[in-house]
């Protein structure tokens, strides 16, 4: 008697970039970073094969804000600085929905700053992508909240002379629980980064330095040239010292509370350095990593904070569940005619 081959399921099939492409044509500038973004994020959500029917992306006003429509999943174009509340509200109305904010640094940061800051702080689980191009490209090249001081625009012709926001710090004080920053010119570690996100469970914040080359070409050049991204860029591992540098032969170290950069030799090793750690418990490090621009320092790049905690989406879920087990349900009739309720009469008095 023939033995017969034993069932067995079918393998899934494997999911590529295109398949999370739509059928738009991608209309930014030739050479803009967002290109770089796009791709990485479409090969990440490849990679994990994340269904597109679960994905929902989100976005404001701004080049970046373009994303939704390039992407083959659902999606939002919102008005100027309100993606995050929309993301909130998809999110709580159905948390099985991986939500995901494609912003720009204006978007995110000028108008939606009140948002950014409280979406951050609830740890809702929404992964926020945050194109920082120091510039706003849309409306022809004015300052934006992350424009450098000195900055020459139409807006400020004679310099800007505002002190710019660091958005990693901004995320990191507001208790995001993952913090990230990568460049579009690293394509290799910005996916990484985005997987990174992806997984998280909580608030995910990743800056992204993204070149606009019509409006503010180069604003990112030392961290981007072959010649100079050696010494200007850190890239950070965890639990790694924190070395950089062409050979290798420079690091970060705490002086108190103070960074410095050294190098190594002369008396200085690498159990001298500055070790990293992404977890909870080091935030005031990742802190200080994150304003390495003020110390006239060079800019890391990855992860400065992933940590678990509970999520407000998951925590409203609870609550509502708890609220009709125990059948605490209340009219909204009965809601509004209760407690301190008066009527006004024609005077002007209460009666």
């Amino acid at each position: 008697m023939a033995q017969t081959e034993p069932q067995t399921e079918a393998p899934e099939p494997k999911m590529t970039r295109q398949d999370y492409a739509s059928d738009q044509e991608v209309r930014w500038c030739p050479g803009c970073g967002d290109y770089s973004i796009l791709a990485q994020v479409q090969r990440v959500l490849a990679d994990l094969r994340i269904p597109r029917e679960n994905l929902v992306f989100v976005s404001g006003i701004g080049c970046s804000s373009r994303f939704p429509y390039y992407m083959n999943t659902y999606g939002f174009h919102t008005i100027h600085g309100r993606a995050l509340p929309i993301a909130t509200g998809v999110k709580c109305a159905n948390t099985k929905l991986s939500v995901w904010v494609a912003t720009g640094d204006g978007d995110a940061l000028s108008i939606g700053g009140n948002h950014m800051l409280h979406t951050l702080r609830r740890n809702m689980d929404i992964k926020i992508i945050l194109f920082n191009n120091r510039i706003y490209g849309l409306t022809k090249g004015q300052t934006s909240p992350t424009s450098e001081m000195g900055k020459v625009t139409r807006s400020t012709p004679m310099g800007s002379i505002e002190q710019p926001i660091l958005p990693v710090s901004f995320a990191i004080a507001s208790e995001a629980t993952f913090v990230a920053r990568t460049i579009d010119t690293e394509p290799a570690h910005m996916k990484e980064v985005i997987r990174r996100a992806a997984l998280h469970r909580g608030a995910a914040f990743v800056e992204v330095f993204q070149n606009c080359v019509i409006f503010n070409d180069g604003a990112f050049r030392k961290q981007s040239d072959k010649e100079t991204k050696a010494d200007s860029l850190v890239f950070l591992e965890h639990g790694k010292p924190i070395v950089y540098g062409r050979n290798r032969d420079k690091g970060f170290r705490l002086n108190g509370y103070r960074l410095e950069g050294v190098t190594l030799g002369n008396g200085i090793s690498e159990s001298d350095l500055l070790v990293h750690d992404e977890g909870c418990d080091t935030t005031l490090l990742a802190f200080i990593l994150s304003r390495t621009v003020r110390l006239g320092l060079p800019t890391p790049i990855g992860i400065f904070r992933a940590c678990e905690k509970p999520t407000y989406d998951a925590m409203l879920e609870a609550q509502v569940e708890e609220a009709n087990r125990q059948e605490k349900k209340v009219l909204l009739k009965k809601l509004i005619h209760s407690g301190q309720v008066w009527t006004v009469g024609g005077n002007g008095d209460k009666s």
